[in-house]
């Protein structure tokens, strides 16, 4: 893996499930690990019940807005890990794909998001193990 490894985290409306995986990332992580993530067809707005469930364990996503997948953004990745997407995340050569499965959380109340958080959390901080053989270092709160 390079010195800064590169992570994309897509699903279909990159609205949920990637941009909490992206907020962990980041939050975990730091500048260790570049962060991107992407829909195949972005919603217009973050999921609120997402944005809320990660407030509740200190990570704010709220500020972000669901992107488009491209293929610029795929081929700058070192890892791509698709939640839900299919067959519509281009595949390159040398890439590292990796697919969580996980519930949708699209159309959810904050009872149902919050163990789809808590199972990505889970999957992030392993993922940080990997690339970068060390543990999570930032302090973000537990799961309720």
């Amino acid at each position: 893996m390079v010195a800064t490894p590169s992570v994309l985290f897509v699903c279909v409306h990159n609205a949920g499930r990637s941009q909490m995986a992206a907020g962990f990332l980041a939050a975990l992580a730091g500048d260790r690990i570049e962060v991107r993530s992407a829909g195949s067809a972005p919603a217009d707005r973050v999921n609120p019940a997402a944005v809320a469930a990660m407030a509740e364990v200190g990570i704010d996503i709220s500020t972000q807005n669901p992107k488009i997948l491209t293929v610029d953004a795929v081929q700058a990745s070192d890892v791509v890990i698709t939640m839900g997407c299919g067959d519509t995340c281009p595949v390159f050569p040398g890439k590292s794909y990796r697919d969580w499965v996980l519930d949708d959380p699209a159309g959810q109340g904050i009872e149902a998001v919050r163990p789809i958080r808590d199972a990505i959390k889970s999957k992030v901080e392993a993922l940080i193990a990997e690339l970068t053989g060390h543990l999570p270092s930032a302090d973000v709160r537990g799961s309720r």
